[in-house]
Order: structure tokens, then sequence, then C-alpha cells
């Protein structure tokens, strides 16, 4: 039951913030699941990994090919589904722990927090890199074998 109110909430986390971001309509859902699917990949990873980075690094990159893939079928740029998907595993917990070290004085524990968070942001930063650098080089491949064929 907490999973499934955790994959209910970064569904509406991430349709609240397309439509901040004025998403059409048609487009909505389609990116919240982004959000639903980004979290429930990380999840699902707490079963093979307990790295949080590893799980992060995962997630990413399966919601940067469902946006990519969306994108092609919904004829807009990626970044359409790629913003709203990222937003549930925006490590907001681990960088609260690192102000609120901060605020306490506790500069060693503030600096260990710090470097944690910044290597969960690197790890959703490296799996987008990873996906959308695969994506294009096997989409170049494809478009390079259509033109050999005519």
């Amino acid at each position: 039951m907490k999973y499934a109110v955790q994959l209910v909430m970064a569904f509406f986390g991430s349709l609240g913030f397309a439509g901040i971001f004025n998403i059409k309509q048609d487009k909505l859902f389609p990116a919240a699941f982004g959000g639903f699917l980004a979290w429930a990949v990380y999840l699902a990873m707490g079963l093979v990994s307990s790295q949080d980075p590893v799980r992060f690094f995962v997630a990413s990159l399966i919601f940067t090919v469902y946006a990519e893939v969306m994108a092609r079928i919904k004829k807009t740029p990626a970044t359409i589904f790629l913003v709203p998907a990222a937003i549930p595993l925006i490590p907001g917990g681990s960088l609260y722990k690192t102000m609120w070290y901060a605020l306490k004085g506790q500069r060693e524990t503030c600096i260990h927090q710090a470097g944690y968070t910044l290597l969960l942001a690197v790890a959703i930063a490296c799996g987008i890199l990873c996906a959308m650098t695969i994506w294009t080089i096997l989409e170049n491949m494809t478009h390079s074998k259509r033109m050999e064929q005519k």
C-alpha cells in the first residue's frame, strides 16, 4: 500500500508540474505518467540494488527513453515529457538534510550530505545524458541505413 501511495503521488506531482509548465492538455497525462514510471523504476530497482545513485541512474535512463518515444508519438520535443518525469527523482530530502546540518553547524555532516546530494543529481544527469546519446546514435544509424537503401 505504501508503494501505491508513492506512485500515485509521483503521478500527481508530475501532473502538477506539467500544468505549471503549460503543457497542452493532450500531453498532460503522458507527461505525468513519465513521473509515475520514473518512481516505479526507482522502487523496483530497490529489489536489485540498495545504492540510491544506481537506482536514480537507471530510473533516469528509463524515463528518458520513455520521453524520447513519447516525443515521436506525440510529435513534440522530448523536453515536454522529460522535465515532468524527472520531478519525482529530485533529491529534495537529501538537500533538506544538507541545509539542516548547515543550519545546525554540523560542518562535517553537512559536507558529507552535500556530496551525497550532488552524487544523486549527477546520477540523474548521467542517466539522461547516456540515454539521449544512445538514442541519438541509434536514430542516426537507422537514418543512415534508410538513406543507403534509397
